[in-house]
């Protein structure tokens, strides 16, 4: 019973994407006691765990009548990346669920001459990358690069971008979006 207890309430933090601390700052309920729950080695009682769900907030009925999941593996196979590109951009993710998520990491493949397209996008967020082989060109607002194999990237996702493969080879870039796009 305490372990399904502290499997619930971190299930439900992270859900709200609270930390121990931020939940312990919104209850009144110290921090310690709340990683002593989740770690199943308190159990507390009615009222106690009534004021921690407050600060989420959800019902105690609601919770336990949530399934507790267990955390999907951290780790991914070649096979298990996700394509979501099309033509001649491929867009690997990794992970299949994105909702909920703050962070998008691709692995891209650019056929040669391959272009995000002659209007720049323009999102929400930040991203990265670094390019692993080929060639990129990398354009932001005004300002235009070329970039090789160990070459790398980061700017603001609101400032006007796009990318094209430049040479005779597919480029290869590892990259990361916050929040996710795609």
């Amino acid at each position: 019973m305490e372990m399904e207890i502290g499997q619930r309430l971190r299930l439900v933090r992270t859900r709200a994407n609270l930390s121990q601390r931020q939940l312990a700052a919104k209850t009144g309920v110290t921090n310690s006691t709340i990683s002593l729950i989740e770690a199943g080695h308190t159990n507390p009682s009615v009222g106690a765990l009534k004021r921690i769900l407050d600060g989420i907030p959800i019902g105690l009925s609601e919770f336990f009548a949530i399934e507790a999941t267990p955390e999907p593996s951290p780790f991914y196979a070649a096979e298990d990346l996700v394509e979501i590109g099309k033509g001649k951009i491929s867009f690997r993710q990794v992970g299949q669920d994105m909702a909920g998520s703050t962070l998008q990491i691709l692995k891209e493949r650019y056929a040669p001459g391959a272009d995000t397209g002659r209007v720049p996008l323009v999102h929400d967020g930040e991203e990265g990358g670094v390019v692993i082989s080929g060639r990129l060109e990398v354009t932001v607002d005004d300002e235009r690069r070329i970039l090789g194999p160990g070459d790398a990237y980061r700017f603001s996702s609101r400032r006007p971008h796009r990318f094209r493969a430049v040479g005779s080879e597919p480029c290869e870039v590892i990259s990361a979006c916050t929040p996710p796009t795609f």
